[in-house]
């Protein structure tokens, strides 16, 4: 990756069941870890690492087959095992306290982890997420589940990542920026686990995650006094208006903005509005050292 590319970490890795998984560890003090989603990587909270990494203690693990992290062909890409490596993970790195900040799968995946070690959770940031049942999916990523013609749109064609350098942003993209984003996700064999996210969606009880998600679900209700700031794209196609109700419905004390016209990489789309935000709520509910 060329030196002018803005990422400018070395990852770590861990060795979990002989696959490694990636992650940054930067900084010193309260412990944040951020959780990105599909078809991201750690590089999606390459800004917030930045903005942080001063006063706190920033983790950012590259969910297996994602980012940096090793990209088995033969793997449980499902929603438990997410979350089992981001506990071994935490537990490998001694972290008993922490917040966390998630976006799209990683809402599913850090809560998940939340509901199991409840009181080691701090506060939490929500971006364009869901932790919860939902039958809505849109037409273009439903397509992208159909057994072959997924396989060569997601994998083939790198219809995912390559769709959402546009679709999940209303500002253009630098160039390299793109190129970091993709950069990952190179091959057909490299695209593995963006192809097992989509098909992992739990819609319905038939599919394999859903008794997941529903423990995942059921765990919300231990947070509802847990300080939580929720910051949210108005113009994504996929994690809509509906699922910003469904935070604040279930999180009527959560600190809330709306951003009418920002997309589902709401970091990319208004990162000069979100950055004082978080600053001012991490300075709130941060433990002092």
């Amino acid at each position: 990756m060329p030196d002018h590319i803005p990422y400018p970490f070395t990852a770590k890795k861990i060795s979990i069941d002989g696959n490694r998984l990636a992650y940054l560890d930067e900084g010193q003090g309260p412990v944040i870890v951020m959780l990105h989603g599909n078809p991201t990587w750690s590089f999606y909270y390459r800004n917030l690492v930045t903005l942080l990494r001063d006063r706190c203690r920033v983790i950012v693990p590259d969910h297996m087959g994602c980012g940096n992290s090793d990209k088995p062909q033969q793997y449980p890409y499902v929603l438990r095992a997410h979350i089992d490596n981001l506990e071994y993970l935490l537990d490998e790195l001694n972290i008993e306290k922490y917040s966390l900040i998630v976006h799209d799968w990683g809402g599913a995946i850090g809560m998940g982890l939340a509901a199991r070690q409840p009181s080691r959770i701090e506060s939490l940031v929500i971006l364009n997420t869901a932790a919860f049942r939902s039958t809505r999916i849109p037409l273009r990523i439903s397509i992208c589940r159909i057994p072959v013609v997924g396989d060569i749109l997601v994998r083939g064609l790198n219809g995912f990542a390559g769709a959402a350098i546009s679709m999940a942003v209303t500002r253009p993209l630098p160039l390299d920026v793109i190129k970091c984003y993709l950069q990952p996700y190179d091959s057909w064999a490299n695209r593995i686990a963006l192809l097992r996210f989509v098909q992992d969606i739990p819609l319905s009880p038939k599919d394999a995650s859903w008794g997941t998600l529903l423990e995942v679900e059921k765990g919300l209700n231990l947070f509802r006094q847990t300080p939580m700031l929720i910051l949210w794209g108005g113009k994504d196609f996929c994690f809509t208006r509906y699922y910003f109700d469904e935070w604040v419905q279930r999180f009527p004390n959560a600190v809330k903005h709306f951003f009418p016209d920002a997309g589902h990489y709401v970091l990319e789309d208004a990162l000069e509005e979100i950055s004082p935000l978080l600053t001012t709520f991490f300075q709130e509910h941060l433990p002092k050292q």
